[in-house]
């Protein structure tokens, strides 16, 4: 055999070998699975979650309203006249909710009650106004003066409601009704009972007015009047 059919063999032999190993890899590659356009991202690790179409234009809108819109929560029947006036606050102030609103009054009622129940001066300083506050020291001095404390226990609100809402010259105010159960005792300076029993809960009424400027960046309501139902 002559060295020009051998390298003519060889040379053949090459080209039919490159020629199988192109033609089996693209064989093996259409055999796998074509993935959909929204099954996974470009280099996705195999097994990931699918990633579903992004929403239309017009979804996205939809969604970022729904997102935006305060999440209003269930209120106690009110009668129409505190209805508009919860309906104005929330108007000019878009953080206004009447629920939560509700839950904070219930947790301030608390709050204070047990504040002034202690002779704590600078817990009521932050919950209530100026002229609230004053009442509630000059009480406390009083006590203190007389030798006295108060060994009050607040058992249970039972029933809170909204008596008055609205806003006036960009001050929002609301009016609810506390319904409570509280036990009640006055000692004095040797802690005998002069008055009151732990044993005995009394029913008590009363109705607070909370204020807030509805322009302020502090979102907290101040207590600003006191009264008994």
């Amino acid at each position: 055999m002559t060295p020009e059919i051998v390298i003519l063999a060889m040379i053949a032999a090459f080209l039919g070998l490159r020629l199988y190993s192109v033609l089996g890899r693209r064989a093996e590659h259409e055999e796998e699975p074509i993935q959909g356009r929204f099954e996974g991202r470009q280099g996705q690790k195999p097994g990931a979650p699918r990633v579903s179409a992004p929403p239309r234009a017009d979804q996205r809108g939809d969604e970022r309203a729904r997102a935006e819109q305060p999440r209003q929560r269930a209120i106690p029947l009110a009668p129409p006249a505190v209805e508009r006036g919860l309906a104005e606050i929330a108007h000019v102030d878009r953080r206004f909710d009447a629920g939560a609103f509700l839950d904070g009054a219930r947790s301030a009622y608390r709050m204070i009650l047990e504040a002034f129940w202690k002779g704590d001066k600078a817990e009521l300083r932050q919950l209530c106004n100026d002229d609230v506050y004053a009442s509630f020291a000059a009480a406390i001095d009083a006590r203190v003066e007389a030798g006295e404390t108060l060994d009050n226990r607040l058992i249970r609100i039972e029933e809170t409601g909204f008596t008055a809402a609205g806003v006036e010259n960009g001050y929002a105010r609301i009016t609810l009704r506390f319904r409570s159960d509280i036990a009640a005792v006055t000692r004095d300076a040797d802690g005998h009972v002069i008055a009151g029993s732990l044993d005995d809960a009394i029913e008590a009424v009363d109705v607070w007015t909370f204020g807030r400027a509805v322009n302020s960046p502090d979102p907290d309501w101040l207590l600003e009047e006191t009264d008994e139902g």
